[in-house]
């Protein structure tokens, strides 16, 4: 493509942007202002340019409905983050998490920071929320509401097990669970990332310990009338348990707490980021983790064709689509596990390209044999050929 033509694609405005991106996926502007909370007028004034859309958080909701990162809604994408500057980021987030000082000012609008951070996290922002993780950190040692610092504790550990730092990830949660001590809903969040860091330290049959006991402290089945968000962290908790115990080898268990995830899923759909998709998505990455790999392509090809995954965040199904290539190259289909990287990195490039899971997988196809064009062009970017797998 030439210059021209690439100064062209810059300069379309956003809203054109967001027409034709909407256009694509079969959206009307009726149903489209339905799932980003805004009307019809407001929409139809933003793609004719009438409205501008400049607030980050709005432009964040809109590429989450859209399925595509923030920075190829605005136009261009941002320098990608290098390995170094990967590395320094999380040196700073663990120089943060073992100083036990606290800042001498207080921060006032820490709230808004860190749900700014966890938006950032869900639209697979990872080098801008390790920027700051370690202010956050800083901050919430000082804050007096214990629900802050248990939050800033589990996006640290939620990233560091995105980032391969499984050590870092456990020591994290473990900070979050020891400040959430005596609340079950706390204690119940915090579990959530140090089952995952288990898992990733292959200690499947702790993570299944833990997620299971915080189950039984959260007690979410004597209470039929539960809140929504609370059901929905049991059902989270049941899904990770369920992984917990495929990582394992046990499958039964695994089926198990599935079905329990899947019964209090209709109950609570797609409420606080779980639904009947989320535990399909689950039911899909236990089932390649058991070896059965047809199993999970049939679960992953149904989950992805509904509208719960679409609604999910970029983060999440960027994720799936890289554990999902794994389960291909059992059955020899190079291409679909090719595709499934190369979809990934349309939607969070974030997660390909600076993720050491995204890397093995992206390895994995390589060394598999010939590739398609797209996935060899992103190997290159990325530093990574047939030749030096």
């Amino acid at each position: 493509m030439t210059a021209p033509r690439r100064q062209e694609r810059r300069e379309v405005p956003i809203g054109r942007r967001v027409a034709q991106l909407r256009a694509r996926r079969g959206m009307s502007q009726q149903v489209f202002a339905d799932r980003i909370g805004k009307s019809k007028s407001w929409v139809d004034k933003v793609e004719r340019g009438v409205r501008n859309l400049d607030r980050l958080s709005v432009i964040h909701t809109i590429s989450g409905v859209l399925g595509v990162a923030p920075d190829l809604l605005v136009g261009g994408r941002t320098r990608q983050a290098t390995v170094t500057e990967i590395a320094a980021a999380v040196e700073r987030v663990r120089e943060a998490l073992v100083r036990y000082d606290t800042p001498a000012d207080r921060v006032t609008d820490l709230d808004r920071q860190l749900d700014y951070a966890y938006t950032a996290y869900r639209h697979a922002q990872h080098p801008q929320v390790l920027r700051m993780l370690p202010d956050l950190l800083t901050a919430a040692r000082h804050a007096a509401a214990v629900d802050l610092l248990v939050g800033a504790y589990r996006l640290a550990a939620h990233l560091m097990v995105k980032l391969g730092e499984a050590d870092l990830a456990w020591l994290a949660a473990d900070r979050a669970m020891t400040t959430a001590s005596g609340d079950p809903r706390q204690t119940g969040t915090a579990v959530i990332p140090l089952a995952q860091a288990l898992r990733a330290q292959r200690r499947g049959r702790l993570a299944l310990t833990v997620t299971t006991t915080a189950l039984r402290h959260l007690d979410p089945a004597a209470c039929p009338d539960a809140p929504p968000e609370q059901a929905a962290l049991a059902g989270t908790l049941l899904v990770e348990a369920a992984l917990a115990a495929a990582s394992h080898g046990d499958a039964s268990t695994a089926d198990d707490l599935a079905n329990q995830a899947a019964g209090r899923a209709r109950r609570c759909p797609d409420s606080d980021g779980f639904g009947p998709t989320t535990v399909e998505l689950a039911r899909a990455l236990a089932a390649t983790t058991l070896g059965d790999h047809a199993l999970a392509i049939a679960i992953h090809q149904a989950a992805t064709r509904t509208d719960g995954w679409r609604r999910l965040p970029v983060e999440h199904r960027a994720a799936h689509l890289i554990d999902m290539s794994r389960a291909y190259l059992p059955i020899g289909d190079r291409r679909a596990a090719a595709r499934a990287l190369v979809t990934a990195d349309q939607i969070a490039p974030a997660e390909t390209r600076i993720r050491p899971a995204a890397r093995a997988a992206l390895t994995a196809v390589l060394r598999a044999g010939p590739t398609p064009a797209d996935l060899t062009r992103l190997a290159t970017t990325i530093g990574l050929t047939s030749g030096s797998t």
